[in-house]
Formats: structure tokens, C-alpha cells, sequence
């Protein structure tokens, strides 16, 4: 077989139920979307308000869950099981705290949400959702952790199978307490936050016993949960953790702002915005998974010094992407229709998804391409210098020039898209170029070695 054939297999074996897993927890937030537009363009626009705030703080456990990631493939690919356990009780700990303070931060912000502007009827609906995702994301941060966790061990699918049934359960769920059927009263959109908290809570305690009972995993698990940590093995996750959460707050903070300026502008441009950034996240999650697949494999061939083969299995990872990207960038511009009437029969609010659906098919194969690249860049340690190219692509070009044709012109909600796809498009040439330059650099260095 050839060898890019050959890594490519083995990248899409790790990568598959990682991609499954990403695309189930979307699937979680398509439902919720789906069901909650039954509703109406209010509670649709409230959900998409509230979303907003909860993953510009979850930012901050994927960096965690990330640098956890990192240390774990390192040490797996050096047969290192003890650093393996530590890196893990560390992040599970850290977990474990980040999660209650996300909860209090989140819940502690609700009386004064008002200073965003946003529409009244939608602010009135919106309190019962947040109290309970607020809630579930003391259980969330730490199952990100443990996926994490074993899918560096090259061990994701009990994980994945654990993490989809959650998903099951939160759709069913949804089902009985947004619409009120098998005998329980109609709560609404409070209903959704009740059916994502409780989903959450009972994945946590399934993947906990799991991963106590695992066989597989028994020589990388902690053998004591209570050790107190280390103060040089903190450091050296939140030096890891610290720049990758800021990335990725470069990023979604753009989307993020954006979407509560969206929310100045009436409920209809907001729902409008909530259905095509769930379904572009959607798509998202595949070169996600992919990358988080080629940031372990890469972590294991350096952690093992096999620098030779990374540059073949970075090439078929991006080879995939652009495929898989390019199909879905073409569904988004020939089936947006199609697609909007999937969550709403409001005529005003299909045609304004389409637009935006379109503007998201054409930055499809970007979004793609700057995942991976920055999955590879990671698993190498390299994060400053990303994290910069992030600042200055979204913050620097992307973001204003979005305000600027959002407000300053008659594109409204397609302004701050058009911004947002240039950003994207720039944050994929910078990150891929910087790539290319380090694995340069790391082959260089690793040949001077040898030598």
C-alpha cells in the first residue's frame, strides 16, 4: 500500500470515532435547534443567545481537554504510562474545579444580560435555559477531559459509545419535556436546558466507571484520584492549556461578538444566524475530529522520534479534508433551501438562512484546511505564534471588516458572515504556512541529531 494511503487509514481508524463522537454532540445541539424552532423565532433566537455565552466560556475547557490530549499521546507514544496517569488526574482535577466555576460564572451573569441589548421578548424567555446548561457544564468540562484522555491512548470507542448513548438520551429527553408528552408537563425551552443537564450528569457517572474499570487503561489511570497535584505539572498544563484557549477564543470570541451584535439588530437576523452556525458547526466537527486525530498521531511519532513520517500523515489528513469539506461546501450552496425548511416554515427566516448558507459553503474548505493544520501545530507544542496569527486574522481584519459591512451597509447579518468567511480564509493560509515551517524545522533539528 502506499505510504500516504497508508497513514491515511490509520489517521481515519483514530479519527473516526472521534469525528462520530464531535458530530453526536452536535447532533445534540441540531435537535436542540430543531425542536426549540417548533417553537418560535423567539425561543429559537433566546437558545442561540444563550449558546453564545456558554461556549465562549467553554473555550476554556477545551484548551484544558487539549493540553491533556498533548501529554498523554507524548507519553503514549514513549511508553511513558506514569506521565500518561499524571497528565490525567491532573486535568480530570482541574476539571472537576473549572466546571463549578464556569456554573457560578454563568448563572452569576444572568441579571445583568440585559446590557447586550438584546430584544426583550427575548431576554423574558431565556432564564430557565441558562439556569440548566449552566448547571450541565459542571458535568461536561470533566467528560471532555476523559475522552480526551483515552482517545490519546488510542482507545476512543467505549468512550464514543458512552457519549452517544448521552446524546440518545438528551434528543428523547428533549422530546418529553420541551412538547410535554408521556405525562409530563409542557416546559419549553426550559425543558431543553432540564434534558441537556441530565444527559450530561448520567454520561459523566457511565464514562467515570468506565474508565475506573477499564482493563485497557488501567496502567495509565491514577492510582489515586485525591493525590494532591503537582505544582510544576500545573504549570506545565497551563502553559499548554493558556495559549490554546486563547486561540480558540480569538476565533469563536469573533463569532460569538458577532452573533450578540446580530442580536441588536432583531430576532429574526439571530435565528437566522443559530440555524446556519449550526449547521456549518455540524459539518465542522469532521476535519475536527480529523485534526484532533493527526494532533495524537503526530504527538506519537514525536513522542516515539519517528519525525519522518508526519509529513505523509499531515498531507493525507489535509487531502481528506479538502474532499469532505468541498462535498458539504456544495450542499450548502445548492440545498440551502432545503435545509432551512428543516427547522422553520417562517418564509422571511428560510430565505435569510439560505444567504447565510451560502456564504458558509464557500468558507467550508478554509475552515477545514485551518483545523487540521492547527491540530498538527499543537501536537508539535507550537501555540504562541498560532495564537498571534488567530489575534490578527480574526480581531485585526475579520471582526471589523464585519461591523463595518454589517452596520455600515444594507448586508445586515450577511456582513457579519462576509467578515467572518475572510477571517477564516486568512487564519487558513497564516496557519498552514507557519506548519509547513515548523515541520521543516523539526526535521532539520532531528537530522542534525542523527547525525
Amino acid at each position: 500500500m502506499h505510504p500516504l494511503l497508508s497513514e491515511n487509514k490509520q489517521t481515519l481508524k483514530l479519527a473516526f470515532p472521534i469525528i462520530t463522537g464531535h458530530v453526536g454532540q452536535m447532533l445534540l445541539g441540531l435537535s436542540d435547534t430543531v425542536m426549540i424552532g417548533r417553537l418560535g423565532t423567539v425561543e429559537l433566537a433566546a437558545c442561540a443567545f444563550i449558546n453564545i455565552l456558554v461556549h465562549l466560556v467553554m473555550v476554556l475547557a477545551i484548551g484544558l481537554a487539549t493540553s491533556v490530549s498533548i501529554q498523554v499521546a507524548h507519553a503514549h507514544g514513549s511508553d511513558s504510562d506514569e506521565a500518561a496517569a499524571s497528565a490525567f488526574r491532573h486535568g480530570f482535577q482541574i476539571a472537576l474545579v473549572l466546571g463549578a466555576l464556569v456554573w457560578l460564572f454563568l448563572v452569576a451573569t444572568a441579571p445583568y444580560l440585559h446590557v447586550l441589548r438584546q430584544p426583550e421578548e427575548v431576554l423574558a424567555v431565556l432564564p430557565g435555559y441558562l439556569h440548566w446548561v449552566s448547571a450541565s457544564m459542571a458535568f461536561m468540562i470533566p467528560v471532555m477531559v476523559m475522552k480526551s484522555f483515552a482517545e490519546a491512548k488510542d482507545h476512543p470507542w467505549p468512550v464514543f459509545l458512552i457519549q452517544f448513548a448521552g446524546v440518545l438520551m438528551n434528543i428523547a429527553m428533549n422530546a418529553i419535556l420541551i412538547f410535554g408528552l408521556a405525562g409530563f408537563p409542557e416546559m419549553g425551552l426550559t425543558g431543553a436546558g432540564l434534558a441537556t443537564f441530565l444527559a450530561r450528569a448520567i454520561t459523566l457517572i457511565w464514562m467515570f466507571i468506565y474508565l475506573r474499570r477499564s482493563k485497557t487503561l488501567a496502567k495509565s489511570r491514577p492510582a489515586s484520584w485525591l493525590e494532591p497535584p503537582r505544582k510544576r505539572t500545573l504549570f506545565t498544563m497551563a502553559r499548554l492549556a493558556a495559549p490554546i484557549s486563547f486561540q480558540m477564543l480569538m476565533e469563536y470570541g469573533a463569532f460569538a461578538t458577532s452573533a450578540i451584535l446580530i442580536g441588536t439588530l432583531g430576532s429574526l437576523p439571530l435565528a437566522a444566524h443559530q440555524i446556519a452556525l449550526t449547521c456549518a458547526a455540524t459539518t465542522y466537527m469532521i476535519p475536527m475530529g480529523l485534526g484532533g486525530a493527526v494532533g495524537i498521531r503526530v504527538g506519537h511519532c514525536l513522542g516515539a522520534g519517528e519525525v519522518h513520517r508526519t509529513k505523509r500523515l499531515i498531507l493525507g489528513a489535509q487531502a481528506m479534508t479538502v474532499l469532505i469539506m468541498g462535498t458539504f461546501a456544495v450542499g450548502y450552496l445548492t440545498q440551502g433551501a432545503l435545509i432551512a425548511n428543516a427547522f422553520t416554515a417562517e418564509e422571511e427566516l428560510i430565505t435569510l438562512s439560505v444567504s447565510l448558507l451560502s456564504i458558509a459553503g464557500l468558507f467550508q474548505l478554509f475552515d477545514g484546511v485551518q483545523v487540521v493544520s492547527v491540530g498538527a501545530l499543537r501536537a508539535a507544542k507550537d501555540i504562541v505564534v498560532p495564537t498571534l496569527l488567530s489575534m490578527v486574522g480574526y480581531w485585526g481584519l475579520a471582526f471589523p471588516l464585519g461591523v463595518a459591512l454589517g452596520f455600515g451597509t444594507d448586508m445586515g447579518v450577511r456582513g457579519f458572515w462576509t467578515g467572518l468567511g475572510i477571517g477564516l480564509g486568512l487564519s487558513a493560509v497564516s496557519q498552514t504556512t507557519r506548519l509547513i515551517m515548523i515541520m521543516r524545522r523539526i526535521g532539520t533539528r532531528n537530522t542534525c541529531q542523527k547525525s
